[in-house]
This record gives structure tokens, sequence and C-alpha cells, in this order.
């Protein structure tokens, strides 16, 4: 990977899920005072484990979109430097938003891990912005880009519940 093309890979994972990931639930942290309650999970353990294996399935979905876009895609996963190809690939096959699924599982396990009420309320935030931009601009930038081909896909791969078995092209 060239130098331009690296810099523009850190700058868009900087922008946007990094900020998303680290920095916004680092300020809800610090600005929020109390604790979600799971008075009902008796082993503490539970809930360590629960937020660690949240995370890192994330954290592989998230990888694996991201090297997707840079090896099929050859773009980024920002919209100011999209893929050139449209990515139908590895989890892509199952789902049409791994990428953003990969980040509120990350979300959700960093939420149970900090037992934080505002990380829960920003899973729900960030999901709803996301639905409505894929809805209203990134869909329909799509069929502008791929034309049939995404058609093809939408009709075949849900936007967020997963297929059972990967879709053949």
């Amino acid at each position: 990977m060239k130098g331009a093309k690296l810099i523009s890979h850190i700058f868009s994972i900087v922008a946007l899920p990094f900020n998303v990931l680290v920095t916004i639930p680092f300020i809800l942290l610090y600005v929020e005072k109390s604790d979600l309650s799971f008075e009902y999970i008796t082993d503490k353990y539970t809930l360590i484990y629960l937020g660690i294996i949240l995370c890192l399935i994330g954290l592989v979905l998230l990888i694996t979109t991201v090297r997707l876009f840079i090896n099929i895609g050859k773009g980024t996963l920002a919209p100011w430097d999209p893929t050139k190809k449209l990515v139908i690939e590895g989890p892509y096959k199952y789902v049409r938003n791994p990428m953003i699924s990969g980040v509120i599982f990350i979300l959700l396990g960093e939420s149970i891990l900090f037992r934080s009420k505002y990380i829960l309320i920003w899973v729900t935030v960030f999901f709803i912005i996301n639905n409505i931009y894929f809805i209203t601009k990134e869909e329909p930038g799509l069929v502008k880009r791929f034309g049939k081909e995404y058609e093809l896909y939408r009709e075949n791969v849900p936007r967020w519940i997963p297929r059972l078995k990967p879709w053949k092209v």
C-alpha cells in the first residue's frame, strides 16, 4: 500500500471507528455518574466474559471488513473515499452491514464491561443514525455506483439480521 493510501486508511479509521468506539465512550464515562445495575447476575465474571466476548466478536468483524474494503473494494471505510468495487465476500455474504454490526458489538461489550447506561444509549443512537444514513444516503449511492449488481445483492442479503447461509452471487 502506498503512502497516500495508507494515510487515507489511517485517517478514516481514526475519524470514524476510533471516535465512535474510544473517544465518545471515554467522554460518556467521564460524564456518567451511575452504573448499570446487574443485580440478577450473581457471578461477577459472567459480565466480564460477556463484555469481552462481544468486544472480540466486534473487533474481528471490524478488522475483517476493513481488510476486505482495502483488498477487494480498493477503498476505505469512509464515505469520502469509498470502495471502487462492491464487496460481497466474507461476512458481506451474510449481512449488508457487518462493519457497523461489529462496531455495535464492541459498544455493547463496552457498555457491559463499564456498566454504562450512557454507552448503552450511545449504541442505540449510533444504530438509529446509521440506519437512517444507510436508507437515505448510502444505499441510493451504492445503487448509483454499482447498479444492478448492488440491487441484486440488496434483494438477497438483509441489512442487519444475517442470513443463515452465505449468499452466492
